[in-house]
């Protein structure tokens, strides 16, 4: 089951279409959905978790927390909407593909894609693009 909270004024568009997407991810990468909740907030919500459960004094776009068991994807998902927003102008993407790309990204560390050498960062972009492209919208 995927979940989506919210602790800011954002409200995600569309949920079942994005459910159904993240789950397309997980089964792509031959997993199971478990439970997945999504969580979207503010910097100052995200720095907070950040501080008190990572002791990083440092903000961030998304921190996941991985209850995975074996093959059966499961988490909670930290994203804070104002450095999606930031991070969608400095890469000259709209909001809506950095938000993809986030939630992806969190789902991707799930499935066991790293991000800590160059090697694996480029790694996790490649899956990053290649799950955006699964998003579709029936008009």
């Amino acid at each position: 089951m995927i979940s989506f909270n919210y602790e800011s004024d954002f409200i995600l568009e569309q949920e079942p279409v994005y459910s159904s997407w993240i789950e397309n991810i997980i089964l792509s990468e031959n997993k199971t959905l478990g439970e997945i909740s999504y969580i979207f907030c503010d910097d100052a919500y995200l720095h907070n978790i950040n501080m008190q459960y990572l002791n990083h004094d440092t903000l961030t776009d998304i921190i996941s927390f991985d209850y995975t068991e074996g093959d059966i994807i499961s988490g909670d998902i930290f994203i804070s909407i104002e450095r999606v927003k930031d991070n969608a102008i400095d890469f000259n993407v709209s909001f809506e593909e950095e938000l993809k790309r986030v939630l992806a990204h969190g789902i991707l560390h799930y499935c066991g894609y790293k991000d800590k050498t160059d090697t694996n960062v480029a790694l996790m972009r490649a899956k990053e693009e290649e799950k955006i492209k699964l998003f579709h919208v029936e008009l």
